[in-house]
């Protein structure tokens, strides 16, 4: 018979059961960890400590602390190397600047507007974000996704030959900045978190096929409709055929030639990045010089550009507000997968630390100064943010050399603009998006995990096909439900005894672990709430009567008297979970069935004991360690079956070792050495 006490030891249960009820035999106890009931918190007292730690952390901040945190340049400015760094900045801060500014008017004419207004871009915003930045290393101005947005969202309102749509994109620039900035300040930048990588790959790949389609007319010579989607595109396209001039698509496609084997060749050889960078300026003059020699008609050129600096204006057009909220939402959610995480990742690799909150309200203040000074929205370039740190750039005085060097592109280069080619610029749009093509993370997902690769299928065809917005609401939309699927149908395994040890883990990821006829033992791999409290009563069912076939050890019992589930991996239960956990105790307690508890967090803990649970399913049948609770389940399925054989709790026949591991163990113990199994492989 068991011998299984019980005792109280400042609120835990104590316990103790003999061995010979286990067929262990020389009536050695074996001790049974005291699970400690943890004394319920006072929710005052819960919010004054936090109060109190917040007060103290701001009290405790120094001048400079404070510095740093409203003006994120200090920390490089005093620890600037002039003899170190400052080459390296300027070299960087000049390949960049010559990068943006061939660039800033490209994308420009992408966002429908003049490429005066991508110049502006990569003026005040670059030159604030400098300033409050936390990045060292990104480039902020006008970027791909970005400017096709804002000709997505603001072509079906206006015409973008009428003064308001150049209006309405300065607004968004303010409300993205707005956006930002309380998404920062609030610290709300982890609900992007639920948007999947591959979303945003699948995103990225449509919308730069829908660009360089979009950029073909100045190819191909004539109008193409302005579209997000690549059925209208396509049809455009076609329907134009008759109007093809041969000029421009020559002079394009030696340019896009260009830029790509210029690109190739400053990735491919560190010596030559810098030709990388100087590709869109090499493109740009070579067309200019072109154009000035031969004056061909049939090749439209950039015309008119207003020179000297934007003046101080704030935006207009609020009363449209309400058409753009949408898109403002989407442009900022592109600012934090796309700025924050190319910011996160350089910082990484520069051996800095990186707050994303801080980052983020750094580009809201960029955009919001921005657009009092004409600016259309502004985030992290990818090319331009890699150029820059491949450059050696250092510190943020990088980014202040791109913003002088487009100071001076408005003060006085700006008549030189005039006879730019659109197809060369359109060759620079084409080039940088042929980046975010990014077929080869299909093909690593299509091997890794389907489902990220339907996940990626349905977000690429659904934004091809229907559009930006709609593609991304689908796609996140898809992400979300395999998110809650996955939160509602989680993990649960049944766990056996490793052969010589006291560790259960997952019988099938360990065929050679063992169960106990008559106990189930059971892992939840996830919170227990509403959502999934159903389906794991019935899979705690269904183990019931199909272990998976594992070797089982202990007397043939017949049946199910203990189910053990192990809670270590539960950080969080709610009340309709244990208003389900009090019927199925019902249940089991109805057919003759035990609930043993091992290892529950401390919140979990209180919550069992608030809500009465504890007692219910009585204190005796918590345990610390999922084996205390096996041998004292043994004891009870051993003691209702009194004429069954003995089993051994467990221990596998000592297997003889070798002279020198019997001293080692014996020089670690002083005890005969009594060998255990080694694990095949790594414990989970």
């Amino acid at each position: 018979m068991e011998t299984h006490s019980s005792s109280a030891s400042g609120g835990g249960v104590a316990r103790v059961a003999s061995s010979s009820s286990l067929g262990g035999g020389g009536g050695r106890a074996v001790k049974v960890i005291p699970l400690q009931n943890p004394a319920p918190p006072s929710p005052y007292l819960q919010s004054a400590a936090l109060a109190s730690r917040w007060a103290a952390k701001v009290r405790g901040m120094s001048a400079l602390a404070w510095l740093e945190l409203l003006l994120p340049c200090s920390r490089w400015i005093r620890t600037y190397r002039w003899r170190e760094y400052l080459q390296a900045d300027l070299m960087a801060g000049i390949t960049v600047g010559v990068m943006l500014v061939p660039q800033a008017m490209s994308y420009a004419k992408l966002a429908g507007l003049r490429p005066i207004y991508g110049l502006y871009g990569g003026f005040v915003p670059v030159l604030v974000y400098a300033v409050f930045g936390s990045s060292r290393q990104l480039a902020v101005g006008p970027v791909a996704l970005t400017s096709l947005l804002v000709s997505n969202v603001l072509s079906p309102i206006v015409d973008s030959s009428d003064e308001l749509y150049t209006e309405l994109a300065i607004l968004l620039a303010f409300m993205v900045g707005i956006l930002e900035c309380l998404m920062g300040l609030f610290r709300l930048g982890w609900i992007i978190r639920f948007v999947s990588h591959s979303v945003i790959s699948g995103f990225t790949t449509a919308s730069a096929i829908v660009i360089a389609l979009s950029q073909s007319k100045y190819f191909l010579g004539y109008s193409v409709v302005r579209s997000s989607k690549i059925i209208p595109l396509v049809k455009s396209i076609i329907a134009g055929a008759d109007d093809f001039s041969w000029p421009p698509f020559v002079m394009g496609s030696i340019f896009l030639t260009l830029l790509l084997t210029m690109k190739h060749l400053g990735k491919s050889n560190k010596k030559l990045r810098c030709v990388r960078a100087a590709g869109p300026l090499t493109a740009v003059v070579l067309g200019t010089i072109f154009v000035k020699i031969f004056h061909p008609s049939s090749i439209s050129v950039v015309g008119e550009i207003p020179q000297g600096l934007p003046k101080f204006s704030i935006p207009r057009g609020f009363q449209h507000v309400k058409s753009l909220i949408s898109t403002a939402f989407l442009i900022t959610g592109v600012a934090i997968l796309e700025s924050v995480g190319i910011a996160k990742a350089l910082a990484a690799k520069n051996g800095y630390e990186l707050d994303s909150n801080q980052e983020l309200f750094g580009l809201g203040v960029a955009n919001i100064c921005g657009s009092f000074f004409s600016s259309y929205p502004s985030t992290g370039s990818f090319s331009r943010s890699a150029v820059n740190n491949e450059s050696g750039a250092r510190t943020g005085l990088s980014g202040i050399i791109m913003g002088i060097i487009m100071t001076c592109a408005l003060l006085f280069l700006t008549p030189l603009f005039t006879e730019i080619p659109q197809c060369a610029l359109a060759a620079i749009v084409i080039s940088a998006v042929m980046g975010l093509v990014d077929y080869d993370e299909a093909i690593f997902l299509w091997r890794l995990d389907k489902k990220d690769f339907l996940l990626w299928t349905i977000t690429f065809i659904t934004t091809l096909f229907f559009g930006i917005e709609i593609g991304v609401l689908i796609g996140v939309g898809v992400s979300l439900a395999f998110v809650i699927h996955e939160s509602a149908n989680p993990h649960i395994a049944v766990l056996g005894r490793l052969p010589g040890t006291t560790v259960y883990r997952n019988i099938l990821q360990y065929p050679e672990a063992y169960t106990y006829n008559g106990i189930v033992i059971i892992r939840i791999d996830s919170p227990i709430y509403f959502a999934n409290i159903s389906y794991i009563k019935d899979r705690l069912r269904e183990y019931e009567l199909d272990l998976d076939g594992s070797t089982k050890r202990g007397p043939d019992v017949g049946r199910i008297y203990f189910v053990i589930i192990e809670m270590s991996p539960v950080t969080y239960i709610d009340s309709s979970a244990v208003q389900a956990l009090k019927d199925l105790n019902q249940e089991y307690r109805s057919r003759g069935i035990q609930i043993a508890v091992a290892n529950p967090n401390r919140e979990v803990h209180l919550l069992f004991s608030r809500s009465s649970l504890i007692d219910m399913i009585g204190k005796e049948y918590f345990f610390v360690r999922v084996h205390d609770a096996v041998q004292v389940c043994l004891q009870h399925v051993q003691s209702s079956n009194p004429s069954s054989p003995k089993v051994s709790s467990g221990h596998t026949p000592p297997r003889p070792l070798s002279f020198l591991q019997s001293l080692w163990k014996q020089g670690l113990d002083g005890s005969t050495p009594e060998a255990e199994p080694l694990l095949a492989r790594n414990e989970v």
